[in-house]
Order: C-alpha cells, then structure tokens, then sequence
C-alpha cells in the first residue's frame, strides 16, 4: 500500500514574503502562513483562540509571483507535502517541518479585505478599473 504526503492549509502571512535565490539561479521564496481555530472555553465561558504558524517554501517562478504580489495580512490557499530538514545550532541537533509547496491560491486582500466585503480578488497583472478592448475578449 502506498502513502500520501499531503498538506491544505488557509491562511494569513504573517510576513512579507522572502525571495531569494540559490547558486544556481532557482528562485525559492519564503513564507510565514499563521492558521488560527477558536472555540469557546466552557469552564471560563469567554472565546479562546490558538494560532499554528507554518513554515512554506515556494520555487521557481510560483515562488517569484507570491514574492511580488503577497505581503503582510493577505490570505493564501497553500496545497503541498510536508519535509523535515535538520541542522546544528550551538552543537546541538534540531530538526525543522517545511510545507514545501506545490500550488498557491492568493485569496482575499489583508485581513477584512476581499470576499467578505465583496470584492473580487484580482489576478496577478490585472487591475480592477483597467478598462477591456474588444481584441481581449475570448469570443
């Protein structure tokens, strides 16, 4: 029987993106995805709330377009496979979990932005207000 390495996660980033580059000139970008549950506390009965921050690595060009059209707050659809790397830091051994991606969906604008209010959230190169000539439209 086989075995799925699979990760979904919806989120916020709690950072602007970080792209850099490697030796040999692949793009990989960085990105710090927070996903939050609440829930309401019944021995205190206020609401409590808990947030997980995730570690993503996007390559390539996806990596270069999440550096260029992300930032702080917006909200992301993440589907990728979780990998372990290791490294030594004061001569002790540790051990870190990436979502490597393999897909990004740039959902809504910042916090309280976008599909709530309903606006449509935009493709990377368009603008909302930009008017559209008959030589765009596919039919």
């Amino acid at each position: 029987m086989g075995s799925v390495n699979k990760v979904i996660l919806v989120g916020a980033l709690g950072a602007d993106p970080e792209l850099r580059y490697t030796p040999s000139n692949k793009a990989v970008c960085n990105l710090r995805v927070a996903t939050s549950e609440s829930w309401k506390d019944k021995s205190l009965g206020t609401r409590q709330e808990k947030t997980e921050w995730h570690r993503v690595t996007v390559w390539g060009d996806m990596g270069e377009n999440c550096s260029k059209y992300l930032a702080k707050g917006r909200s992301v659809y993440v589907e990728g496979r979780l990998q372990t790397r290791s490294y030594d830091k004061d001569g002790h051994k540790h051990y870190a979990t990436d979502v490597i991606a393999e897909k990004v969906v740039f959902l809504g604008g910042a916090r309280g932005e976008g599909a709530a209010s309903g606006k449509a959230d935009e493709s990377p190169g368009q603008q909302a207000d930009a008017p559209v000539s008959d030589d765009e439209i596919p039919f």
